[in-house]
């Protein structure tokens, strides 16, 4: 089994850095307020629109009253709660589309 690669948010400001005037500080401050900002929204219940990309929303999951904990297997009860979930756009969908394996 391959390990898959990670790209950092440290990569992602180097790159962005490259390719503008922009300096990695400043890069890193308005990233850091752009997440800042989708957390605020999805704490609101508000759903995050970037078109091209894909839609950031908060769905509820129904609680359980038997659930089981993985790391204990202790049956442990569940309360209704949020999570957030990412639904990718079409164009985020059709350019991953034909990749068939996780290796480079």
């Amino acid at each position: 089994m391959t390990k898959k690669k990670k790209y950092t948010k440290a990569e992602i400001l180097k790159s962005i850095s490259t390719e503008t005037d922009f300096k990695q500080d400043q890069i890193r401050c308005i990233i850091d307020v752009f997440i800042r900002e989708i957390k605020t929204a999805l704490i609101a219940r508000k759903t995050i629109e970037l078109r091209g990309f894909g839609t950031f929303e908060i769905k509820v999951r129904k609680g359980r009253t038997r659930a089981h904990n993985p790391r204990t297997g202790e049956i442990v009860s569940v309360h209704d709660h949020g999570i957030a979930v990412f639904r990718p756009g079409r164009d985020l969908k059709q350019a991953v589309w034909g990749i068939t394996s996780l290796e480079k």
